[in-house]
């Protein structure tokens, strides 16, 4: 008792220590400028490759943003003000360039000070919708606008408010003259607890096995179902955004996604209802999918209600054994398409069978046509007319990819299309590119001579090099249009008009950021227009000097890292003190894990958390260092984790070495995620860096027992393992000065905050040099502005004091 008497009092006094108030600090000024720095806008076109929408997006969130009010429900993060979803960016501002004139123009009687989301074209793309988040304190809540093309006009959608939690509020009719909506329906003041709870909270197992991962915001009480109903239900309600007319569909419900089918006459809806569970987020919650008729709102069928969704076995390739992704083919009037496993969802089952695809005509009459069955699982369905439909299928156990080309008549067998390992980037055929149709919705292009376009990234050994490739649905055989020339990095976005072989693209280059394009192959493939002339956004960087490095680790993998190097650096000088930042990634081939996917023709880009920051302050940085985890040979990738990541890290700092551009006794490792795992294992189990950052990391692997990453053994099938690598269960040995981050909000699976509070007190309890700083109201990612400039603050210190302080010497 009297040594949990002394290990109580530490505690205490170390939560003391970390409740202490304090001041937010700023970084050197060059880099706070640079991380508030304006950021260059997005766009979005139209399919005729006539207009271009140039989005500016809104200022970095300050920390009181952060702090407005939030409900954490059922997995879900929503804003109580607005009925929305919380945490999620916004545009500020929409201005139209009109692609053949090149005449750029104002939307006019657009909202004040607008927070826009949900952009959405109307089928006849006469008319673009948009929703607008609303905070004034007078009439909060999401309003739903459309501009019109012919007068570039907003008008907004009058008597309703959106109700914005789940993806996609809203959907056009093909007419381009009516919306169908989720909107807030009218009631009453939220619940309250006091009249909600009428005993305890009673969780209980019949026996059956229902592993799950370790998922944040759920439901805990029969109060918190009360709240996650009161702004999860919504009335669906058809909008003549013409004459004005409302008329409401079905009643109100939990309705997840509403859908119109590519003639306008059927409307889609997926619902959940109770019973909902305490250990599965909402969309393993139960889904009833059900069909309307739009002209009149009348129920015509309902096509299935799947009950809760707690005994999906744990892993990438495992799914629910019910009827699922019930969507509408995008290339028939009206027709449901959707997935149901041939193996009971579960991986582990011997079958050449994993899954079925059911087509269904309205009106929904007799039995469903089985249009095919699959090999793998078919995570994706491309749509092309009423020869053509494609097949993407993937077994991540063993990492295949392929497709197959199918007859939606059902009068051909399908054919191998491709057939290729995921990590074999070298070969990845590329997306095909999608056109609307007739319906206006969104189809595979095949032309009358039954080609596709496809657009790849052109990975190789020389750096990425996208490319545009006419690929023949009879044959399969291929012809490069185009690829990206060796001096610049330039993508398509969408074709603009096929038979002119025209293509919107996006270019730049290490000294040109990046802008959008017309790019014109009829004529020559270099004939290019510039569209938009966006300015650099960090002209601080210019002179940065930036390398793509190649070199091998021990074991004779090849592996790559960007280097950064400062403006005024002269080799003369020597090697410089290094930040290395990296992500660790899994393989299940040498093959797979050699292959090289960087482009040294990239504009150097800033994210809201990265180390390229302090090449500002005179240090090197190694960023995207290649930290790739190897399962072959029988073996699984977990089980050499700390001797791969440690032969990663040590081939890229001899690489610094042979380049006399790093200093090996002054590195700081860093990362974010499973990035500051393998952080806090680096500075555990290696002596090769001096000091390091981890960010919002999971430390403890028995807090994630049924699995991390692509890691789909459970503790008690390997606790060994789970403790091995686990930084919290070696915490005695830690060897080097650890600077811990989390937000007090982290909604990632298996990230919880308590990770990194239990950790820096078993670090702080047996000694190690340690420092913890806890975000307020930030998620997994960072995105507020007081608490971005306090990382970086917190960061330039402990290098300079841990790092480039000669007085400060390692342990061995």
């Amino acid at each position: 008792m009297k040594n949990w008497s002394i290990i109580f009092a530490l505690i205490i006094r170390t939560i003391a220590c970390m409740g202490q108030d304090a001041v937010y600090q700023h970084p050197p000024q060059v880099i706070e400028d640079l991380v508030v720095g304006k950021s260059t806008p997005t766009v979005r076109t139209n399919s005729k490759g006539s207009v271009l929408l140039i989005l500016e997006n809104n200022p970095m969130p300050t920390v009181a943003d952060l702090a407005e009010p939030e409900i954490r429900v059922a997995g879900m993060r929503i804003n109580p003000k607005t009925n929305s979803l919380s945490r999620i960016r916004f545009a500020t501002n929409i201005k139209i360039l009109f692609i053949d004139t090149k005449a750029e123009v104002e939307v006019k009687k657009m909202p004040k000070n607008p927070l826009i989301s949900n952009i959405k074209w109307s089928p006849d793309e006469t008319k673009f919708a948009f929703t607008n988040n609303v905070t004034d304190g007078i009439s909060d809540g999401v309003e739903l606008w459309y501009v019109d093309m012919e007068t570039v006009e907003a008008h907004r959608i009058e008597k309703i408010k959106v109700n914005s939690i789940f993806d996609s509020p809203y959907d056009w009719l093909n007419e381009g003259k009516n919306i169908v909506v989720l909107t807030v329906p009218p009631r009453m003041n939220p619940p309250t607890q006091f009249n909600i709870v009428k005993g305890p909270v009673v969780q209980e197992s019949n026996g059956q096995k229902s592993p799950s991962r370790t998922y944040q915001d759920l439901l805990k009480s029969a109060y918190d179902q009360a709240v996650f109903d009161y702004y999860a239900e919504s009335q669906v309600v058809k909008v003549d955004i013409v004459k004005g007319k409302l008329l409401k569909i079905g009643k109100v419900a939990v309705h997840k996604s509403i859908s119109v089918s590519p003639d306008g006459t059927c409307l889609m809806t997926k619902t959940t209802h109770r019973p909902y569970s305490y250990t599965l987020p909402m969309n393993r919650f139960p889904e009833k999918v059900d069909v309307w008729l739009t002209k009149d709102g009348s129920f015509l069928k309902n096509i299935v209600d799947t009950p809760l969704q707690e005994n999906i076995p744990i892993g990438y390739d495992a799914v629910t054994h019910h009827p699922r992704n019930h969507t509408w083919r995008p290339d028939v009037k009206a027709s449901l398409w959707w997935l149901e496993a041939q193996d009971g969802g579960d991986p582990k089952k011997v079958t050449e069978e994993r899954d079925k695809m059911y087509s269904w005509n309205f009106p929904f009459e007799g039995n469903p046509d089985d249009v095919v069955t699959s090999k793998y699982r078919i995570t994706y369905m491309s749509w092309g007319n009423e020869k053509f439909a494609m097949t993407s299928e993937y077994w991540n156990a063993t990492r295949r990819y392929i497709s197959r080309i199918i007859d939606p008549s059902l009068k051909k067998e399908p054919r191998l299309l491709y057939d290729i390992s995921s990590e074999d980037i070298y070969n990845q055929p590329g997306n095909p590119e999608v056109l609307r149709n007739k319906f206006g919705k969104f189809t595979v292009a095949i032309s009358d001579n039954d080609e596709m376009l496809t657009f790849g990234e052109g990975a190789s050994a020389d750096g990425n090099r996208p490319f545009i490739e006419q690929v023949n649905l009879l044959t399969g055989k291929t012809k490069r249009l185009w690829q990206c020339d060796k001096q610049h990095y330039e993508y398509a976005i969408s074709v603009l008009n096929w038979k002119e072989m025209k293509f919107l693209t996006r270019r730049e280059s290490l000294t040109e950021n990046p802008n959008y394009f017309i790019r014109d192959l009829s004529k020559d493939s270099s004939t290019i227009v510039a569209l938009t002339k966006f300015e650099h956004p960090y002209p601080q960087l210019k002179n940065v000097l930036k390398k793509v490095l190649k070199y091998k680790r021990s074991d004779g993998i090849d592996l790559t890292a960007e280097l950064y190097l400062p403006a005024d650096y002269n080799p003369q000088n020597g090697p410089l003190p290094t930040i290395m930042w990296a992500y660790p990634e899994e393989y299940k081939t040498r093959e797979g894990a050699s292959q090289q996917n960087v482009s040294s023709n990239e504009f150097v880009r800033l994210p809201l958390l990265s180390p390229i920051y302090f090449v500002t302050q005179g240090y090197a940085v190694l960023d995207k260092v290649k930290i790739p985890i190897i399962g072959d040979a029988g073996k699984e990738a977990n089980d050499s984790f700390i001797e791969q990541i440690t032969a990663s890290a040590r081939a890229a700092i001899d690489e610094g070495l042979r380049l006399g551009v790093v200093d090996s006794s002054m590195v700081c490792i860093g990362g974010h995620s499973y990035g500051a795992f393998m952080t806090a294992n680096l500075l555990t189990h290696t002596n090769l860096f001096k000091a390091g950052f981890a960010c919002s990391g999971a430390y403890n692997r028995t807090l994630t027992p049924f699995g991390f990453q692509t890691e789909e053994r459970n503790y008690w099938q390997d606790s060994e393992l789970y403790n091995r690598i686990s930084p919290f269960q070696n915490a005695h040995k830690m060897k080097h000065p650890l600077l811990l981050f989390h937000g007090d909000a982290d909604n990632n699976p298996g990230t919880f905050t308590l990770q990194s509070e239990r950790y820096f007190l078993a670090l702080k309890g047996l000694g190690a040099t340690t420092k913890y700083v806890n975000l307020p109201h930030e998620s997994h990612g960072y995105r507020g502005k007081e608490n971005l400039l306090q990382v970086y603050f917190e960061m330039n210190n402990w290098i300079k004091k841990y790092v480039i302080n000669k007085e400060f010497s390692m342990k061995k």
